[in-house]
C-alpha cells in the first residue's frame, strides 16, 4: 500500500531539489571521504572510515524517502474558498477568547508550525475541514473540546 504525501507545487519541487543536491553533490562527496578514510589503513578503528559509512547511510537513506515521497506526491491545488480544503489559508476565530489565528493548511511532509503551516492530520484542520465561512466547529484536544470559527478562506 502506498502512502499519499500531499504537498504544495514549491513543496514538491523543494524535494526534488534536495533529492538532486544528494544525489549530485553529497553522495560523491561522502563516496570520496569513504575512500579517503580506507586509505588511512586498519578500518577496525578508524574514525574517519566509520563516521564516512554513517554519513553515506543516511544519504542514501534520505535519498530513498525522497524518491517514495516524489512518488506518491499528490500536489495540493487550491479547490476554492467554499469550504476549507488542503492548500487553502483560513483565517479562524477561538470562540472562548475571541483570539484570532490564521493557518495555511498542508501535507504532513510541509507543515511549520513556526509559519502558521498545519498538517491536514493536525486536530484543528481534521476539525475544520470542509467547513465553510462562518461555520463554527469543535477541536479535540489534551484538555478538552473547544470551539473555533471560521473568519475567512483562502
Amino acid at each position: 500500500m502506498t502512502e499519499e504525501v500531499y504537498v504544495t507545487e514549491q513543496g514538491l519541487n523543494d524535494m526534488k531539489k534536495e533529492l538532486e543536491y544528494l544525489k549530485m553533490e553529497k553522495r560523491p562527496a561522502v563516496i570520496e571521504a569513504l575512500k579517503e578514510a580506507r586509505a588511512l589503513g586498519d578500518l577496525s578503528e578508524n574514525a574517519e572510515y566509520d563516521a564516512a559509512r554513517n554519513e553515506q547511510s543516511e544519504v542514501e537513506n534520505r535519498i530513498l524517502i525522497l524518491e517514495k515521497q516524489i512518488e506518491n506526491a499528490i500536489v495540493i491545488e487550491n479547490r476554492g474558498n467554499d469550504k476549507v480544503n488542503v492548500g487553502n489559508t483560513v483565517e479562524i476565530e477561538y470562540v472562548e477568547d475571541k483570539e484570532k489565528e490564521t493557518y495555511t493548511i498542508v501535507g504532513i511532509k510541509e507543515a511549520d508550525p513556526f509559519e502558521n503551516k498545519i498538517s491536514n492530520e493536525s486536530p484543528i484542520a481534521q476539525a475544520i475541514m470542509g467547513a465553510k465561512l462562518g461555520e463554527v466547529r469543535a477541536v479535540a484536544s489534551p484538555n478538552g473540546e473547544y470551539q473555533v470559527k471560521v473568519i475567512s478562506i483562502k
